[in-house]
Order: structure tokens, then C-alpha cells, then sequence
């Protein structure tokens, strides 16, 4: 039996393998440009590609490429061979240093928001050496970012890594308002939970909705779907434990370190967690965890569907970006310790956090809006787009306490005092989870929920990491100038909570009265994507990123306009497909049957006239009005799409799509889905909710 220690990361050129194979002043540049972010010489480069290339050959490599992540959402790649061509019609294996740093892929068909025009082809990917290259279908994949030939982010990782850099800055400088100056680096950790549901291939390559927008446009609910809670942690069906063992094994030679798997809540639906670490190469992670997923799903026959709602009327997939920091000395930020030191330390990382999550509640949920995530969030499964914090029990009332003066705990007469008293012991689970909550303290770490499960985690983290960086920052250029550390750091984090404690909420973030409270509070609820970016270019967002340079003002822009750009063409190609299939597909299948109940009526009355035919009668009666809706729900809904068509305004056409284009599709969707509850299966053209959510066994 294979031992998964004797496998793991064996495609990965890891330190492991650099350590075996690079010379030890070559290694020490590596570690350095990793742990501290030291630039390598040129020479270095040299070295370090003649090994990678040597060992990738070993491994059956024959080409290379600059794995980037551009603005699409999935990863790119183009492939090099390593053949240089030698005397003798012969060739010899060659990769240098300039072909690792640096490359040269097209760059005129990637999302640039008029970054540039798209005649203009030049672009560059620059090696990410904190992220390991590894091996990936015979190919040597090497991480990198990606920008325009005037140097301008053109990708997700770029702007990551200079918010992890920033936050790195600012944790380190409030760090050193503690006595601390061990610490060398501070780095952001994530654990992404990764929902998907699996089905049947057969039933995937049936539906024209699946295929061209991954989720199903039509369907009615089937008599059984989630309500008896029994596929949520239940034993897994054998084809999936089969995909899961292969799923797992794929991941760990690349070094991923997948954990846990389980049911989800909905019928098809999983779930596949891996164990902390830093950002960017957790990002790297989850964006091939999603695509080994689907490569992996084809081999067993199955679909790997990543549509945060792929279904109407069960849970839709989301991905839970649980968030920490750490220090290289192994230490969490987000522990609250056990002496005064540790605990003011910790508060005063909390309070930044808490400070930054309602400065910046607008980028957040602008972090992770979609088209498809508007289907899920605020749903009875999901946060609610309002965002707010759950500290639990414990830290609410100790927070409450330090806003208010009011003694805490067993110190019925004294004051909590930061940076004397030690708080009361707070385990890890110091109260129960809540699952309603967008923003959560679990521990030891934060769980942001609200991210799609098709979505990036670059996103959300990039807007995490700066925003917690500024706060950071302004809490430093307050307490450096203190004479009273302690008095001083007590009164700021007061201040703090007492000023953005409407973002604290321990509640069901599910119940309609929150929503009520949340208004109350002044607390934003932005419930579609057009609504959230609206205030993407807002003054202090736009002055946040550039102040910390993580974005220039001219790439926010056009992240904008890339945004609703990408918003609106998903809702015009599911009104296209929906259009179509009910023209070519259900409309005409419908009509078959009717024929047929209306012969079956004639039949009968020729044989007997006084038999009565109620059931045929009713359903043709019933079938001839959803019909005659659905028709005209058809023809409105391609009068809208033509509408939008013509619109040039991105802002215009987001909001046109979104209040017109998608009422005109649900008029379409109730119309269809009622017809298929009264017609006949061996007439119905598409395969059933029932056979798709239970078609794996």
C-alpha cells in the first residue's frame, strides 16, 4: 500500500529539492527572496533554472510555462519546449535565467480595462519564487504575476503580494510598540474551504445551460432535495469516495494539502478543506485544486461543477476564506496568549481587524461579488450581503466591557485594564460557531464566508491584507508618538470599539430582523453586484489602495470596469441560452405533447362521445396558458437582450441587465418550470433535478 508521505510534493520543486540540488549561497538567495523577500542576482537565476530544468526533464517535462492568473478568474498558460536546436539536425535541452524570470506571453486577449488597447500585444510574467514551481501534465509550471508592457497589473497575484508585503510592513511596526524586535516577517495564512458538487456526465452533456454557464437555468424542484438534512456528513457514495481518493492523491504531488472531505448540505454536493498556509501560495493552491477537481471528475464520468448556485431550490457552493497572521517565529497574531503582553497584543490586532471590516465593509463584499454569487448570498445558506463580525460570547463581552468602562468577569469593582490584566483563558472553541455570520472569529483565525466557490481568494485577501494594513498604520503613527504606552494603548482600543462596535453581531445573520438592525446601524447591504460596485471607486477605497500602493488609480479603473464588463456578458449569455433552449428545446417539446393530448381527447370522443377525458383536458387547458406565458416571457425576454445590446455605458448596461434582463429570465424560468411539472417525462427534453442531483450512486 502506497504511503502518502513517500508521494507528497514530489512534483513540486520545493526547498526539499532545492536543498539537494542547488549550491548552498544559490539556496541561502532562495530563502532569503522567500522568507524576506530579497531580490535574486542574475546569476542565481541561472543556477537555480539549470537545476529546475534538469530535475523537470527527470520527471518527463519536455516544456515549461509562466502559470499566471489574469483578470479572467482561472489561470493561463503558454507552453515552451526546453529544445534548442544543436549541430547535426540534433537539439539539446536548454533553460535560463532570463526564460525563468521573465516571459512574454500575449497579452492582447486578457481582460485589461482599457488598460490598453487591443492591438497592443506585449506583456510580461515575472517568477514568483515564494511559490513553488511544480509539474503539472508533463509540464514545468512556474508561479508568476503578470502586467502590461507599461507595467500595470494585469493579473491577481500582483496586487496580492504587494498587500501581503504592506500588512507585513505595518504588523511588524506595531509589533515593535511591544519590545518585539525578534520577529523579521509577518505573514497573512488561509485556509479556503472548497465546496463543488459532482454529477452524472450523461446528464451534464444533456443540458445546454450546463455546458455554456455551469449552472441550470431551468428546473423544477424534485420531490426529495435537502430537507431531511441526511447528505450533510453522510457516507460517501462509492464513485465519489473513487474521485475523492484520486482527487487527493493529485493534490498531494503537488504539495497541496488537502485535509478533509465530506458531504455537503445539498444532494451532489462536497466539500474539500486543506490545512493553512501563506496567501499567495494558498491562492495559487485553490486555483488547482479547482481545475484538478474537474479534470479528475471527467476521468470518473462526472461533472466537477463550481457555480456558486448551479441549482434553484438547494444550497449553492461557497468557499470559506479562513484568514490569520503569523509570524516567522511561528507565533499567531490571533492568539490571545496568556500574560498582559500577549493579550494587549492580541486586542490591539483584533480591534485593527474589527476597525477595518466596517471602514471597508464596501470592498469586501465588492471582493466577492458576481453574477453567480448574487444567486447565494442572503439565501438560507450563505451570510447575508450585509457583512458584520461574530467575536463570540466571550470576546464581545470582554470588548463591551473596555468600550463601556464596565467591570468584567469576577472583578466585580475593577476595570479592565490592557496591558495589566490577563484575560480570562480563552480556548480555541471559546463558543459555538455561527454559520450566519459573513466575518467570524474562529479561534484563532478570522472565517470570511462570503466568497464564491468559483471565486479567486486573491480578492478578498488583497482587500483584507491592505485594509488591515492602514488601520495598523494609523494605530502605529498614534501610539509612537505616546509617553504613556500603556494608558495610551488602552484609551485607543477603547475608542476603537466603541466607535465601530455596529459591526459586532452575534445573531442569526439569517433573520429578517437583522437586516431591519443592520439599516439601523448604518450598515450597507448591497445585494447585487451592480449595487456593490458602485462604490468601488469611492474616495477613501480608491485613496486606501494607492496610498499603500497596492493598486494605482488607473488599475482600479479598470478592474471596473472589467467587473461589470464580466457581469454583464455572464447575464447576456445565460438570456442567450435561455432564449434558445426554450426556442429549440422546450417550447417545441411541449407543444409534441399537447398534440398529443389533443389526439388522445379526439381518439377517445370518435370511439365514445359521452366518456369524458378530465385528466387530458385539464392538462391541455393548463399547458395552453403556461405556453402562451412562456411565449410571451420568450419575447420579451430577447426584446431586452437587444435593448442591452445596443447600451455602450458598462454602468447602464450592469443596471439594464440587472433590472430588466433577469426579471425577464425568472418570467421566462416560472413559466417553463411549471410546464414541466404537468408534462410528461418521455416528452420533457431535459434531464430532470431528481436524475441530475441523484444520478451519481
Amino acid at each position: 500500500m502506497e504511503n502518502v508521505a513517500d508521494y507528497f510534493g514530489e512534483n513540486v520543486f520545493n526547498e526539499t529539492v532545492m536543498r539537494a540540488r542547488l549550491p548552498k549561497e544559490t539556496f541561502k538567495q532562495v530563502k532569503a527572496a522567500i522568507e524576506y523577500g530579497k531580490e535574486l542576482t542574475p546569476q542565481a537565476a541561472w543556477v537555480i533554472a539549470n537545476a529546475m530544468k534538469d530535475w523537470a526533464i527527470e520527471k518527463g517535462a519536455t516544456h515549461y510555462t509562466h502559470w499566471f492568473q489574469p483578470l479572467t478568474g482561472i489561470t493561463a498558460e503558454k507552453h515552451d519546449s526546453f529544445i534548442s536546436p544543436a549541430e547535426g539536425g540534433k537539439v539539446i535541452m536548454e533553460f535560463s535565467g532570463k526564460e525563468l524570470s521573465q516571459g512574454e506571453p500575449d497579452a492582447s486577449s486578457f481582460p485589461s480595462g482599457g488598460l490598453r488597447a487591443t492591438f497592443e500585444a506585449r506583456g510580461y510574467t515575472a517568477w514568483d519564487p515564494t511559490s513553488y514551481a511544480f509539474i503539472k501534465d508533463g509540464v514545468l509550471c512556474i508561479p508568476t504575476a503578470f502586467c502590461s508592457y507599461g507595467g500595470e497589473a494585469l493579473d491577481k497575484k500582483t496586487p496580492l503580494l504587494k498587500s501581503m508585503e504592506v500588512l507585513n510592513k505595518q504588523a511588524l511596526r506595531a509589533l515593535k510598540l511591544f519590545g518585539n524586535k525578534e520577529v523579521t516577517g509577518i505573514r497573512t495564512t488561509v485556509g479556503p474551504e472548497q465546496e463543488y458538487f459532482l454529477i452524472d456526465k450523461k446528464y451534464f452533456d444533456e443540458r445546454k445551460d450546463l455546458i455554456y454557464t455551469g449552472r441550470t437555468l431551468f428546473g423544477r424542484k424534485p420531490p426529495k432535495g435537502q430537507e431531511l438534512d441526511d447528505h450533510y456528513f453522510g457516507v460517501i457514495k462509492p464513485r465519489v469516495q473513487a474521485f475523492m481518493t484520486d482527487l487527493n492523491k493529485e493534490l498531494w504531488k503537488l504539495g497541496i494539502l488537502a485535509k478533509t472531505e465530506h458531504n455537503e448540505v445539498a444532494p451532489s454536493q462536497h466539500e474539500l478543506a486543506p490545512i493553512f498556509t501563506t496567501t499567495n501560495i494558498a491562492t495559487d493552491h485553490n486555483q488547482l485544486t479547482m481545475e484538478i477537481m474537474q479534470k479528475v471528475a471527467k476521468k470518473h464520468d462526472m461533472v466537477c461543477l463550481l457555480h456558486e448556485k448551479p441549482f434553484d431550490g438547494v444550497n449553492g457552493s461557497g468557499k470559506h476564506n479562513n484568514w490569520s497572521m503569523s509570524t516567522n517565529l511561528g507565533e499567531n497574531l490571533l492568539e490571545p496568549g496568556d500574560t498582559p503582553y500577549e493579550n494587549a497584543q492580541f486586542l490591539l490586532f483584533c480591534s485593527a481587524i474589527i476597525r477595518a471590516v466596517d471602514e471597508y465593509q464596501d470592498l469586501l463584499r465588492i471582493s466577492v461579488a458576481s453574477a453567480g454569487n448574487d444567486h447565494r448570498l442572503g439565501a438560507n445558506e450563505a451570510p447575508p450581503a450585509v457583512i458584520s463580525i461574530f467575536m463570540g460570547t466571550e470576546l464581545s463581552e470582554i470588548f463591551e466591557c473596555i468600550a463601556s468602562d464596565k467591570p468584567y468577569g469576577s472583578k466585580e469593582k475593577e476595570i479592565l485594564k490592557i496591558g495589566v490584566d490577563v484575560l480570562p483563558d480563552l480556548p480555541k472553541d471559546n463558543t459555538d460557531r455561527n454559520r450566519t455570520s459573513p466575518f467570524a472569529f474562529t479561534g484563532n483565525k478570522f472565517e470570511f464566508r462570503m466568497v464564491g466557490s468559483a471565486a479567486s481568494i486573491a480578492d478578498c485577501n488583497t482587500v483584507l491584507n491592505t485594509a488591515v494594513a492602514q488601520v495598523l498604520k494609523e494605530f502605529c503613527e498614534q501610539l509612537e508618538k505616546s509617553k504613556n504606552f500603556a494608558d495610551d494603548l488602552h484609551s485607543l482600543i477603547k475608542t476603537t470599539i466603541a466607535e465601530h462596535k455596529r459591526i459586532l453581531f452575534d445573531g442569526n445573520g439569517y433573520d429578517d430582523n437583522w437586516i431591519a438592525e443592520a439599516e439601523k446601524r448604518g450598515l450597507s447591504n448591497l445585494k447585487t453586484t451592480p449595487d456593490a460596485l458602485a462604490h468601488f471607486l469611492d474616495e477613501k477605497n480608491v485613496r486606501l489602495f494607492t496610498e499603500n500602493k497596492v493598486y494605482s488609480e488607473t488599475e482600479l479603473f479598470s478592474r471596473h470596469e472589467i467587473l461589470l464588463e464580466n457581469y454583464s456578458k455572464l447575464i447576456h449569455i445565460e438570456a442567450l441560452t435561455m432564449s434558445d433552449m426554450a426556442k429549440q428545446d422546450i417550447l417545441p417539446a411541449v407543444s409534441s405533447y399537447m398534440t398529443y393530448l389533443s389526439e388522445s381527447i379526439e381518439s377517445r370522443r370518435s370511439v365514445c362521445p359521452d366518456i369524458g377525458s378530465l385528466y387530458e383536458d385539464e392538462t391541455l387547458k393548463n399547458l395552453g396558458k403556461l405556453m402562451g406565458d412562456a411565449y410571451a416571457a420568450l419575447k420579451s425576454l430577447d426584446s431586452e437582450i437587444k435593448a442591452c445590446e445596443g447600451l455602450t455605458d458598462d454602468v447602464a448596461e450592469a443596471e439594464s441587465y440587472k433590472a430588466v434582463v433577469i426579471p425577464a429570465m425568472n418570467a421566462l424560468r416560472t413559466a417553463v418550470d411549471s410546464m414541466e411539472e404537468i408534462t410528461s417525462s418521455e416528452y420533457w427534453p431535459l434531464p430532470s433535478y431528481g436524475e441530475i442531483l441523484f444520478g451519481v450512486r
